[in-house]
């Protein structure tokens, strides 16, 4: 396991100790207040207030978001680097960690750790202003709304977040490997998500004359029944995951309703799976109509559906000769620290992929998993925490690998 400490010793850095606290402090402040996507207004305010204390110049941009520079004493190229800024609708479960630092929003937590993305990007921030003996220009992203489909990203982008912009970075932390060590991913790294909305229309009635209704709740429970075999008829099991979240129809004991509504949602690491999966969901929904169908004018029309398919976050593509340039300049630069080179691809998704699609770069994992500290629980639960320690890993890696690039940018962009 890497620790914090070995990092800061390579870099025999007599400020760490006051930065890392610095950085703490922010981090437990932005955590006590978290904010839903697109209502993050408060932090919005904190974070200009902050890089104003800085002498960093900013701007609003996609509502809640904060777009700021910070330029070298050179002309050069232009690296953006992205944190997320929105919580979650959870409710913080107290545990023996998060006493100081609890959400005292009632219901909002920051449960996938952009309390510790904020936080960094400040700290590599105060490093780019010890010394901006640099070309180019560092460009900070405050991203609202990550996750939400469409997510922040896409605003940020409309909004010339990205103009001028020759590489993109961004870094998450997540617990399924050890605190301090960090895993990268050359090429798909992260899946897309795809949301389904179905509404299926029978004829409702006395639940004792099943002849002169159409019933919508057998029809939704044989739609799910057949969908999950008839996708495994066409792909592989690690090529998606596919879940229903929500069945809803129906009101009263003795009645058949006049409609179910099902709620869910797929993830895959290519169009084609996706396209196979769209195509997939229709063609089960019409076989269920045709098998519910009945004679008779007074159900003329009827079984039928209405489908909605939300194609959402692109799937994140990690740049291959950036990546691996990353990898030699992390063992290079901290060669005590543990470097996964080819994580695992990982079903969750990320709106950092819209950015990968304008330019090259890599989103990188940062791990937080700590059994003796009981750092065990995976994003997005009540109980989920950051193993502090890690946050000046995370600031030294954000600072070490922009100003290698800025310095050397041809090593990391394909020819």
């Amino acid at each position: 396991m890497c620790r914090k400490s070995e990092v800061i010793r390579l870099k025999d850095d007599p400020s760490a100790e006051a930065l890392e606290a610095w950085i703490i402090r922010l981090r437990r402040e932005f955590h006590r207040y978290p904010e839903l996507s697109f209502e993050e207004y408060e932090t919005q305010k904190r974070i200009l207030k902050i890089l104003g204390e800085l002498g960093i110049e900013a701007r609003k941009i996609a509502d809640t978001g904060v777009l700021a520079s910070i330029r070298g004493t050179m002309p050069g190229p232009c690296i953006a680097l992205r944190t997320d800024t929105d919580g979650l609708q959870i409710q913080e479960e107290t545990t023996e960690r998060n006493r100081d630092y609890i959400s005292r929003n009632n219901g909002v937590m920051h449960a996938c750790g952009h309390d510790g993305h904020m936080s960094m990007l400040f700290g590599a921030a105060r490093l780019f202003l010890e010394n901006k003996d640099f070309p180019g220009e560092i460009r900070l992203i405050f991203q609202p709304a990550e996750e939400i489909p469409p997510g922040g990203s896409e605003r940020v982008i409309a909004e010339g977040g990205l103009k001028g912009v020759d590489a993109v970075m961004g870094m998450h932390i997540f617990t399924n490997h050890e605190s301090g060590s960090v895993g990268l991913r050359p090429g798909p790294f992260m899946a897309s998500t795809n949301r389904f909305e179905i509404i299926l229309k029978g004829k409702g009635g006395h639940i004792s004359k099943p002849e002169s209704c159409i019933d919508p709740v057998r029809m939704a429970t044989d739609f799910i029944t057949n969908l999950y075999p008839a996708l495994e008829k066409w792909l592989d099991p690690d090529k998606y995951v596919l879940g229903v979240g929500r069945i809803q129809g129906g009101a009263q004991f003795n009645r058949t309703p006049d409609t179910v509504g099902i709620l869910g949602s797929y993830r895959t690491f290519d169009s084609e799976t996706t396209g196979i999966i769209d195509r997939t969901i229709k063609e089960c929904l019409d076989e269920i109509v045709e098998k519910y169908r009945k004679p008779g004018d007074e159900f003329s029309g009827l079984p039928e559906y209405d489908l909605d398919i939300l194609h959402g976050y692109p799937v994140l593509v990690n740049d291959p000769v950036f990546t691996a340039t990353v990898n030699l300049k992390l063992q290079e630069s901290f060669p005590e620290l543990t470097v996964y080179p080819e994580l695992k691809k990982a079903f969750a998704a990320e709106d950092f992929a819209s950015y990968l699609q304008i330019v090259p770069g890599i989103f990188i994992s940062l791990g937080t998993r700590n059994q003796e500290k009981g750092i065990v629980e995976i994003n997005h639960s009540c109980r989920f925490d950051i193993d502090e320690e890690i946050l000046l890993t995370g600031t030294k890696i954000f600072h070490t690998l922009a100003l290698d690039f800025l310095k050397n940018p041809e090593r990391y962009l394909a020819p």
